[in-house]
């Protein structure tokens, strides 16, 4: 029975590694053993930056809303409220859009969750 060897195996996994790490810097790129401890780091960011994204741009939707709303006299936890009590169902996503491109809408939320706000208020 011929001898098995690992060698096919073998290149096609270094050929993986290699082909992912392209574009790396120095050894990172060419060297099998750096470019495999570089490869595998790259995936425990890309995993965990997946995840962070999110929290990222949620913080970013409501810091651009929170500006816009204090240039129009209202923090955003009140703006907020009042957009609850108003039952408007607007993501923040949205409510950051408007807020840069499209004013006369962002104004009249403020108006509508000012209002609602004091209603609720009573």
């Amino acid at each position: 029975m011929p001898r098995s060897t690992v060698a096919p195996a073998r290149l096609r996994r270094r050929k993986k590694v290699l082909k992912a790490a392209k574009g790396g810097y120095g050894a990172r790129s060419r060297r099998f053993r750096a470019a495999a401890d570089a490869v595998d780091h790259a995936k425990i960011f890309a995993y965990r930056d997946r995840k962070r994204k999110k929290r990222d741009f949620r913080r970013l939707w409501i810091t651009r809303i929170s500006a816009a709303c204090r240039m129009r006299d209202v923090n955003y936890s009140q703006f907020m409220n009042g957009l609850k009590h108003a039952g408007a169902e607007i993501n923040r996503k949205m409510l950051a859009e408007l807020a840069i491109s499209d004013a006369a809408a962002f104004d009249e939320l403020v108006k509508t969750a000012q209002a609602a706000a004091k209603a609720n208020a009573r």
